[in-house]
């Protein structure tokens, strides 16, 4: 059973994909400034979880040439959108290699960067990652509004299989 934190990354994410859902590759290219395009933010939030969960937990690659598209502090860009889905999808498929597998006690352990100990554990990190979904989903929601998308999610999704379970130590 994957731990109460991982829960709640898996329903940000299960809720990213129904604020997007059917939106073209078209419209996921036009940028409103200030905002960014819905292309950049699927893949700007695979950056997040593929620095995380797959570089730093798994010491591994994939997708290496994402943070000079859409990461942090980088040029405004308007990515195809199937190639952001492609690498959103591998890169949570990946991360969650790593995430089923973290107990209380991981949690609050550090990564080590270059023998430097990570200024946030392993839960802060998670966290960041559950508020960075959010956040961007209310961005992208916003733009797909600015677009005059319609019949647009109009609240938090079904919580039905969502029920609070105490963290198990």
């Amino acid at each position: 059973m994957s731990h109460p934190l991982v829960t709640q990354l898996h329903f940000a994410r299960s809720e990213f994909v129904r604020c997007l859902k059917g939106v073209s590759a078209e419209d996921a290219g036009k940028r409103i400034e200030p905002f960014n395009c819905i292309s950049w933010i699927i893949g700007h939030l695979a950056v997040h979880e593929n620095v995380s969960w797959v570089e730093l937990a798994q010491d591994v690659i994939i997708h290496g040439d994402l943070i000079d598209l859409v990461g942090y502090g980088k040029p405004a860009s308007t990515p195809h959108l199937d190639e952001m889905w492609s690498a959103w999808e591998a890169i949570t498929s990946a991360a969650d290699t790593y995430l089923d597998s973290l107990t209380p006690e991981i949690l609050q352990t550090y990564f080590d960067i270059e023998g430097n100990r990570h200024s946030e554990n392993i839960g802060t990190m998670l966290l960041r990652n559950i508020y960075h979904y959010w956040f961007h989903l209310g961005e992208g929601h916003a733009v797909r509004q600015m677009l005059g998308h319609k019949d647009l999610p109009v609240f938090v999704g079904d919580m039905s299989n969502m029920y609070y379970i105490p963290e198990q130590k």
